[in-house]
């Protein structure tokens, strides 16, 4: 390969993504990136070339810049991993992408097991490479929430900060110790770095490393699963990949791990053959040039249907979604708080409290992630999330409230209407929108009735519909005095005397218990 391939730039989650697509291999591989790059600089380092060569010789490589590093947005915050999801998801719908094999590297490890559990009908096979479900051990999360833990954490982001982009740049011996001796590399890399990303981004990169935490969802991967790791890597430890390994094992996906030896934690450095080798028969089932692994065909986009009005129910491609679906009740509730904003963005602290709250934890974030994993999985996307905020996506998806609301016929207006979640009925975040939407039904049920007691044409079976809605506002409102009046009316103009006298003795006996006598 002579030339850099084209940058390319996607819209999505908010933000501009730089893209490359390069290789013509028989599979397409998704690069979910590490801590900070940038695709375009990359291909100057006669190092990193050959890596990106060699993926190439085999595969169709599709590489992305996250959010605030390289030549994506710097203007906007680093996404959370819930945001990069959708982020992988925006570069794969602007390359034409519908499937492929998912390669998370480093930190991009945590954000592609995600994607697999959120996405499953995109993703062919999961990569890990020199990563992890949780970067961080137990015991390491533990001493980073205590303040003497988080000041030594932080003492040790500010020193790496502190040499970034510059000759005393530490990145390289713990990252790359192998590449040490190769002078043009450690004198290139401090140039690389300035144009990956900032001082800033990087401390707020450090900083939500040690938040990520893809365990949760790893029951819901359903694809193939290839871990590969090095040794002795100094700066995600090989225990960390054997956890994720046994937890995969555990959750009953098919899982293969690869042990390479050496000290590096880049691809790039130390033996990359190894490496490549291992995802070449993963991905593409040979190990050198010639033969062919089928692909599935593009997976078919469903249309998705949510119900609110009178019960709750999530029907996909018009089969509804199983309880076992879910995963928990949390997600149910989530969706439900979603669709009761109507497109608005929910802060991400009211749902943490919603669904958990009773709890005081630093890790109901990550538990938020899994949540919203599940959320998009279910509706096949549909959520928008940023780093405070999250909402529903009205485009993608069909909600009974909104086309609800968008009726401008009363008749239709009252004769679709049903209770808001009654499950949620006695849930402060609902109350609002159900008022809201009863206050609707009952103008349109009373304009409805009013309508046809002004027209003595309207008689009968064409008044019936009157007399329905009048005793649904009446199941509301017992004490709906106009509309105890309209219905007495409606019912003696019909000739319906008996059930005119039974409406009027009840329209009596409810002024009676408001204090009201006949009028």
């Amino acid at each position: 390969m002579e030339e850099v391939p084209e940058v390319r730039f996607a819209e999505g989650a908010g933000s501009t993504l730089a893209y490359e697509v390069f290789g013509d291999g028989p599979v397409t591989i998704c690069v979910v990136p590490p801590m900070a790059q940038n695709v375009e600089l990359a291909w100057e380092s006669p190092v990193i070339r050959r890596m990106l060569e060699r993926y190439a010789a085999f595969s169709r490589q599709v590489i992305f810049d996250k959010r605030g590093t390289g030549l994506s947005d710097r203007s906007l915050d680093i996404p959370g991993l819930d945001e990069r999801v959708d982020e992988l998801r925006s570069v794969m719908d602007a390359a034409d992408v519908d499937r492929a094999f998912v390669h998370g590297v480093s930190e991009g490890g945590p954000m592609a097991i995600m994607f697999a559990a959120t996405y499953p009908d995109r993703v062919q096979g999961l990569v890990l490479e020199g990563t992890a479900a949780s970067l961080l051990s137990d015991e390491q999360r533990a001493a980073r929430s205590t303040p003497e833990g988080m000041a030594a954490a932080r003492g040790r982001w500010e020193e790496f900060v502190d040499a970034w982009g510059t000759p005393r740049s530490r990145t390289v011996g713990m990252f790359g110790p192998s590449l040490l001796t190769d002078e043009d590399f450690v004198r290139w890399w401090p140039h690389y770095e300035r144009h990956s990303a900032s001082r800033d981004a990087l401390t707020e990169l450090f900083r939500m490393n040690g938040d990520m935490d893809a365990r949760g969802v790893l029951d819901r991967v359903d694809c193939p699963v290839l871990i590969v790791h090095r040794t002795d890597d100094l700066v995600v430890p090989v225990e960390r990949a054997r956890e994720t390994y046994r937890l995969f094992r555990e959750a009953g996906v098919t899982v293969e791990l690869v042990e390479v030896p050496g000290t590096d934690h880049w691809t790039f450095a130390g033996d990359i053959d190894a490496v490549c080798d291992a995802v070449e028969r993963f991905t593409t089932g040979r190990t050198g040039p010639g033969g062919r692994r089928a692909t599935a065909p593009a997976p078919a986009r469903h249309p998705v249907r949510v119900r609110a009005m009178g019960r709750f129910e999530v029907v996909v491609d018009g089969s509804p979604a199983r309880p076992g679906d879910w995963g928990s009740r949390q997600a149910r509730t989530l969706l439900k708080r979603l669709v009761v904003a109507r497109g608005w963005p929910v802060p991400r602290e009211e749902l943490t409290d919603l669904l958990w709250p009773d709890e005081l934890s630093d890790r109901l974030g990550a538990r938020l992630s899994v949540q919203l994993s599940a959320v998009r999985r279910v509706l096949g996307g549909a959520v928008v999330a940023d780093r405070s905020t999250v909402r529903l996506d009205l485009a993608a998806v069909d909600v009974d409230v909104e086309r609800w609301f968008r009726l401008d016929d009363d008749l239709a207006v009252a004769r679709d209407y049903a209770e808001l979640l009654p499950e949620a009925r006695y849930d402060d975040w609902a109350v609002p929108l159900r008022d809201r939407m009863r206050d609707r039904f009952v103008t349109a049920a009373h304009r409805v009735a009013g309508a046809v007691l002004a027209d003595p044409a309207t008689r009968g079976a064409g008044s019936e519909e009157a007399v329905v809605l009048l005793r649904r506002v009446l199941e509301l409102d017992p004490y709906d005095e106009a509309a105890h009046r309209v219905l007495v009316e409606v019912l003696h103009r019909d000739g319906r005397h008996g059930e005119a006298v039974a409406a009027r003795e009840r329209y009596e006996e409810a002024m009676a218990e408001l204090g009201i006598g006949d009028r």
